[in-house]
């Protein structure tokens, strides 16, 4: 007759710990990785495509490629903003069509608010909104840029 090894309830912590690790290995260290950071409640995630120039981010149509969201209109500027390796490989593709993936608050896409009223906007409450001619940085939305992706396009020439 042969003895064979039985399980008791003191060697269970040890097995769950085993099958655990096996099921991590299985995954693979990219998977971990890879997982996306929690979007926050005032905000959402959006892949816009455009170029580039330093910290600020020109939405534009990338040639031959499908438009991954709509609703942002080509032209419209946003202001990076995030880790400075990312933005400095960013920097350095000035060149080149991207597409960055990031977080932007829900409150800045939503627009200048308010109700249109003889050519102006009538608002009730908050802060005077700030002026276009006078301020380089109005209608610029922050981005916090999670990563990019290279496009096989050239951003026009100034």
């Amino acid at each position: 007759m042969t003895n064979v090894p039985c399980l008791s309830r003191a060697h269970l912590p040890a097995v769950r710990w085993f099958v655990r690790l096996i099921a991590v290995l299985a995954l693979g260290p990219g998977s971990v990785a890879a997982q996306e950071r929690p979007v926050p409640g005032d905000s959402s995630r959006i892949i816009i495509a455009g170029c580039a120039r330093d910290r600020a981010f020109v939405v534009g149509i990338p040639e031959g490629r499908e438009v991954t969201q709509s609703d942002i209109q080509p032209g419209r500027r946003f202001r990076l903003s995030g880790p400075r390796q990312i933005l400095n490989d960013i920097k350095r593709r000035e060149l080149s069509m991207i597409e960055v993936t990031g977080l932007v608050r829900k409150s800045d896409m939503a627009g200048p608010g308010g109700v249109t009223f003889m050519g102006g906007r009538i608002r009730i409450g908050g802060t005077a909104p700030r002026d276009a001619v006078r301020d380089p940085m109005y209608n610029q939305v922050v981005i916090d840029v999670e990563g990019y992706q290279l496009l096989p396009d050239a951003c026009p020439s100034r």
